[in-house]
């Protein structure tokens, strides 16, 4: 399952990877360009709530609906690489992509669960996300290789996620553990913010999201700014390495060891730690950018590693927090919030980066994990709630 993780995301960021290349053929502006990338977490927001409400994982083998989602994303990845002459196309392709991923990532999950009680549910989920980092971070590992065309790049992301159906039809099994899920209770998905316990575990998710998409999605546009600035080369392949060992090395060696941490010391203690750290590095982050390459890339990999570490956590929390008639619900309300939370910050932070330059720009997402790390310290203040 963590292979198809892996192999399965591939397409997620594979727009924001050949973005440059993008903006130069179509003549397109960073805020129209930013689309290719938030018209996926919009599809991700509207996926999940579908599959949810019609319960499509009840209906159909889950292993068999992530096997035809990662399939579908892969052919809309492919139909962009080989049609798309414009951003219209390509932001409605990109769109029904993230469709298809709420079928991928949300159903691994469900199906990793499956296999895990909850005392080694962190540590299995650690490795899910962790998967998912280096996964959304491979298209930059294939830009970095060397000039691919960015229909070149997009292709071989499309081919990579095909795999990944690949797996799940034929590997992937669910295990004694799972559970055929009610359909959402449309009324809990307002109790569930008025649940003192819930409402924090969201909104420490909330402030997750509030930084990590964004951090993501413009990591290299900062990379490329800050090496120009200190007249140390533009674009190329160094910027794409460092952008893939940041996100996807760093990142998943964050997720592996806070889902640890959070079987061990707690969800809240997990949670909170890393995003006082993302928070932190959030507000470092205008003296990083003149820093030297020998200061900057501990930092970022610190920040890598930070600002993913506590995904799984979130949802182990409030699985952990809700009425367990309406699991399914509260988490479909959480995923769908957080993700359509995302594309605001993605857009703030082009608009900030187009008036005060990238140096400033990261400033923006320190609010979301200070006020969520807030939230989680209070979650873990309520009896019992520091235990795994």
């Amino acid at each position: 399952m963590a292979l198809v993780q892996v192999l399965g995301l591939a397409v997620w960021f594979s727009a924001t990877a050949i973005a440059p290349s993008l903006r130069a053929e179509w003549a397109l502006s960073t805020t129209s360009a930013v689309w290719l990338t938030a018209s996926v977490q919009l599809g991700f927001a509207v996926g999940a709530v579908t599959s949810s409400t019609l319960g499509l994982a009840d209906r159909v083998l889950p292993q068999r609906l992530m096997a035809a989602c990662a399939l579908g994303a892969a052919t809309c990845t492919a139909a962009l690489a080989l049609t798309a002459q414009g951003l219209a196309v390509a932001v409605s392709l990109r769109a029904v992509t993230g469709v298809f991923l709420a079928g991928v990532y949300p159903v691994g999950m469900r199906l990793t669960a499956s296999w895990v009680g909850s005392a080694d549910r962190g540590r299995a989920f650690g490795v899910l996300i962790g998967a998912l980092t280096l996964g959304s971070a491979m298209p930059h590992l294939v830009a970095s290789v060397g000039p691919l065309p960015w229909r070149g790049v997009m292709l071989v992301a499309s081919g990579i996620t095909l795999l990944a159906a690949a797996v799940a039809w034929t590997h992937v099994r669910p295990g004694p553990l799972l559970s055929v899920g009610a359909r959402p209770h449309c009324r809990y998905a307002l109790e569930v913010f008025r649940e003192r316990r819930p409402r924090l575990a969201n909104l420490g998710y909330f402030g997750h999201m509030w930084e990590l998409y964004a951090f993501w999605t413009w990591l290299s546009a900062f990379l490329l700014a800050s090496r120009e600035a200190s007249g140390r080369g533009g674009q190329g392949p160094v910027v794409s390495l460092l952008t893939f060992a940041v996100i996807g090395l760093a990142g998943a060696a964050g997720a592996l060891i806070d889902g640890v941490l959070a079987d061990r010391c707690g969800r809240s203690f997990a949670a909170t730690s890393a995003l006082v750290v993302s928070g932190a590095c959030c507000l470092v982050s205008p003296w990083a950018f003149t820093w030297s390459v020998q200061a900057l890339v501990p930092f970022l990999a610190v920040w890598g590693a930070a600002v993913i570490a506590d995904s799984g956590v979130f949802s182990t929390a409030l699985s952990e927090s809700v009425d367990q008639r309406f699991v399914g619900t509260a988490l479909t309300v959480q995923t769908a919030v957080g993700f359509a939370l995302t594309v605001v910050t993605i857009q703030l932070a082009a608009v900030l980066a187009a008036h005060v330059g990238w140096q400033f720009a990261f400033l923006l997402l320190a609010p979301g994990p200070l006020a969520g790390a807030v939230a989680m310290w209070r979650f873990g203040r309520r009896a019992g709630a520091s235990a795994p």
